[in-house]
């Protein structure tokens, strides 16, 4: 997906994973937090916790998953960073970084906690 028709799809897929957060108890701080950077798609709190999700859309959870590198999520980790330097008590907040995959069904999976 190119141009208007991804990014429509992109937000589309971004709304349905705030929204299933939301349903689990989790708030929504920030949609698309532009920092220095780079950008995270969706900032929650967890009580005295940060989480930060980076959500892919693709044909499938495995093409999903593929589109994350290493490099990508070391931005997200920097930017999260510069997140949290912004509010008070910031730094000293717990946080964890989660992947939301929708594929092409609009079907989600969520992975806690990602590393590479």
């Amino acid at each position: 997906m190119t141009g208007r028709v991804g990014y429509l799809a992109g937000a589309a897929a971004e709304d349905s994973v705030a929204r299933d957060y939301e349903r689990r108890g989790y708030g929504v701080v920030a949609r698309r937090w532009r920092g220095s950077g780079g950008e995270i798609d969706i900032v929650l709190r967890d009580r005295d916790d940060f989480v930060f999700v980076e959500v892919k859309k693709s044909r499938s959870f495995a093409r999903a998953a593929e589109r994350l590198s290493a490099a990508q999520l070391g931005r997200i980790c920097r930017t999260a960073t510069e997140f949290l330097a912004g509010i008070p008590g910031g730094m000293g907040a717990g946080m964890r970084f989660d992947l939301a995959m929708v594929d092409g069904a609009g079907r989600m999976q969520t992975v806690e906690n990602i590393t590479l």
